[in-house]
C-alpha cells in the first residue's frame, strides 16, 4: 500500500502537469481562452472536482493585430462596443407612409443612404447619431437598408397594409441636376390650387423630397402621393418632370429614373436628359411622357 508521502507527491506532479499543459494551450499564438465556466457544486472527497475545470474551459480563435510593429500574438483584435452597434425600426403609418429611424451612436454627423424598393436617398445623422423620416412605402413588405459611408449598416422592415389605397410616383437622382416633379391635379394651372410640387402646399395629394441635396453627389428623390380614389371627385392628374438649366447642370448630361406604383405594381424607367448650354441658365426643360398621368376615380 502506497504511504501517504507517496500519494501526496504524485498529487502534486498531477497538478502542475495540469497547469502547465493548459497555460501552453492557452499561451499559443491566436488563441485565447474563454471564460471558465461554473462547476457542479462538489461533495466532501471527490477527487474530479479540479479537473472538471480545466475540461470546462473552451479556447476561441481571435484575429491578431500585426500593424505598427506589433507581433503575432502580441494582442486580440478589438472587438465593436456593443454601444456602437447600428440599429433601424420600421413602423407602419397612415397614408402608406411609414416611420423610420435609424441610430449609429458612434457615426455622429456621417452620411447615411437609405434604399428601399430600388428607391435610395442621401441625409446626414445628426449629432447624436440618429436620422428619423416618414418615408412613403413603395411595397407592402417595406424592406429599408440603411448603410454608413463607413460601411455600417441595418434593415428594417414594416408590413403597409394600405398600399394598394395610393398612388405613387418617385423622380430621383445623383447631384446636382436640377430635376423636380410637377403634379397639375384635375385640369389645374400651373401656380394655381392644385398645382402640387415639393416647394407648394399640398393638394389632393401631396409632393415631398428625401435627400440632403446639400451633400456632395447626395442622391436625392422626390415623391408624389395621392389617394387612388377621392369622395366626389375623379379626373387625371398631369405629372411631368422638369429640370432648371443652371450653373451646375448646362451643358451636361443628366440621369435620372422614374418609379411608378400603381395597384400596389411597381415598375421603372430610367431617362438622360442632354442640358442645354449654360447661356439658358434660368430656364426650363419640361417632359411630358416620363411617368404615366394618374386617373383618379370617385369612390
Amino acid at each position: 500500500m502506497l504511504s501517504k508521502q507517496v500519494m501526496l507527491t504524485s498529487a502534486m506532479t498531477l497538478a502542475c502537469a495540469l497547469g502547465i499543459g493548459f497555460y501552453m494551450q492557452a499561451s499559443g499564438p491566436g488563441w485565447v481562452a474563454g471564460p471558465v465556466a461554473a462547476a457542479d457544486p462538489q461533495l466532501p472527497g471527490e477527487p474530479e472536482a479540479a479537473q472538471l475545470q480545466i475540461e470546462q474551459i473552451t479556447l476561441t480563435s481571435a484575429p491578431v493585430e500585426e500593424e505598427n510593429g506589433i507581433e503575432d500574438g502580441a494582442a486580440a483584435a478589438p472587438v465593436q462596443p456593443l454601444l456602437c452597434q447600428m440599429t433601424a425600426t420600421a413602423e407602419a403609418a397612415p397614408a402608406a407612409m411609414v416611420s423610420l429611424s435609424v441610430s449609429a451612436p458612434c457615426r455622429a454627423s456621417e452620411r447615411l443612404t437609405v434604399h428601399h424598393s430600388g428607391m435610395s436617398f442621401t441625409v446626414k445623422l445628426d449629432a447624436s447619431g440618429r436620422y428619423s423620416a416618414l418615408v412613403p412605402a413603395l411595397a407592402q413588405t417595406a424592406v429599408f437598408i440603411a448603410e454608413t459611408v463607413s460601411g455600417n449598416g441595418a434593415v428594417a422592415v414594416a408590413e403597409v397594409e394600405d398600399i394598394g389605397s395610393i398612388e405613387r410616383v418617385v423622380l430621383q437622382w445623383s447631384g446636382s441636376s436640377g430635376l423636380e416633379i410637377h403634379a397639375r391635379e384635375f385640369g389645374a394651372a400651373y401656380g394655381s390650387a392644385g398645382h402640387v410640387w415639393h416647394g407648394a402646399a399640398t393638394g389632393a395629394g401631396q409632393a415631398i423630397r428625401l435627400g440632403n441635396g446639400s451633400l456632395l453627389g447626395a442622391r436625392v428623390a422626390e415623391v408624389y402621393s395621392l389617394p387612388a380614389s377621392l369622395p366626389g371627385q375623379s379626373g387625371t392628374v398631369a405629372l411631368t418632370a422638369e429640370a432648371e438649366v443652371t450653373a451646375e447642370n448646362c451643358g451636361r448630361d443628366v440621369a435620372a429614373q422614374a418609379l411608378q406604383l400603381r395597384g400596389g405594381r411597381l415598375s421603372s424607367r430610367d431617362l438622360v436628359m442632354a442640358m442645354p448650354g449654360c447661356d439658358a441658365q434660368g430656364s426650363f426643360l419640361v417632359l411630358n411622357n416620363l411617368v404615366e398621368d394618374l386617373k383618379i376615380a370617385t369612390n
